[in-house]
């Protein structure tokens, strides 16, 4: 069982820059793949950014490359999210997510464990 934890959320102006972390419990961090995901009333859960179990490997939804980037500390248990040149679209609750495999992936199933979620909300 691994337990995720959010946190960086908050309200900032269009144009600004956030960082999102996520503490994972699992002692073996190392061996999981990690994604973030998003999501707005109403609308499915959406794939951001997802990197592999050593960082080497990353992917990216289209409408944040170039403006994210997703990294990871397997020392402290924990993957980031920095997020620049925000938009009002990219207004959401952002979630983390591991998978037990080594393949990167943009669909919600394949992830066995997910946080609670952090606000992200972004003014114009």
């Amino acid at each position: 069982q691994v337990q995720l934890v959010e946190s960086g959320g908050g309200l900032v102006q269009a144009g600004d820059s956030l960082r999102l972390s996520c503490a994972a419990s699992a002692r073996t961090f190392s061996t999981y793949t990690m994604g973030w995901f998003r999501q707005t009333p109403g609308k499915e859960r959406g794939f951001v950014a997802a990197i592999s179990q050593s960082g080497g490997s990353t992917s990216y939804a289209d409408s944040v490359k170039g403006r994210f980037a997703i990294s990871r500390d397997n020392a402290k248990n924990t993957v980031y999210l920095q997020m620049n040149s925000l938009k009002p679209e990219d207004t959401a609750v952002y979630y983390c997510a591991a998978r037990l495999d080594t393949a990167l992936t943009v669909r919600v199933p394949g992830y066995n464990y997910w946080g609670q979620g952090t606000q992200v909300t972004v003014s114009s």
